[in-house]
């Protein structure tokens, strides 16, 4: 079966990477020839829940990057934003961006920022929510606040924390020995305009 879409986009902050936002990558890998992959930078992370245990930009990249090596995902770009938009609404080839049920309206502000940029809309394409022993959704405030581990399983302590042993063993589980290391990995963007740094 063909890919839908040549190139797609798709964002987030991707703190301790969990089954909601595995399923949001799968996604836009199963319906996008080359994803584009905006990850939010330490600075846009600073007023969101739980704000000081949110994984510094290097692990989480890291995290990622394991994680499309073990699924074997070859056709990206991880791209640093500083803002919700990022390089959505310059980049003129992308034709589809995924998003979540809950993030759709980012989806639809994207679009907005496009077309007055004179850029065609882009296709969006929405995956449901993920659900969690605890409630409707697994989120990452949820595995800072110590209440589930990354499978949405509630942790066994009240006082548990996401370093604890139930997110250790998520890790092992989900990415196996790899020695995948953000360092030396050529993961900006090839567009000039749209690098974070001068690299």
């Amino acid at each position: 079966m063909g890919k839908r879409y040549r190139k797609v986009v798709v964002g987030g902050t991707f703190d301790r990477l969990h089954l909601g936002h595995k399923a949001l990558l799968r996604k836009a890998f199963e319906v996008g020839e080359y994803v584009y992959v905006g990850l939010t930078s330490d600075e846009m992370i600073r007023d969101k829940p739980y704000a000081d245990k949110i994984l510094p930009y290097e692990l989480r990249l890291r995290d990622l990057l394991k994680f499309f090596e073990v699924n074997g995902y070859s056709n990206y770009r991880v791209i640093k934003i500083q803002t919700a938009i990022g390089f959505a609404d310059k980049m003129k080839s992308l034709e589809a961006i995924v998003v979540s049920e809950e993030t759709y309206k980012g989806a639809l502000i994207v679009n907005r920022a496009r077309e007055e940029n004179g850029l065609r809309p882009l296709e969006i394409v929405t995956i449901g929510l993920v659900k969690s022993s605890l409630g409707p959704k697994i989120s990452s405030s949820l595995i800072r606040a110590g209440l589930i581990d990354p499978f949405g399983r509630p942790l066994s302590s009240g006082n548990g924390t996401p370093e604890g042993k139930a997110f250790k063993e998520q890790k092992r589980n989900t990415y196996g020995d790899t020695n995948a290391q953000a360092e030396g990995t050529d993961y900006s963007d090839k567009l000039q305009d749209l690098r974070p740094g001068n690299r």
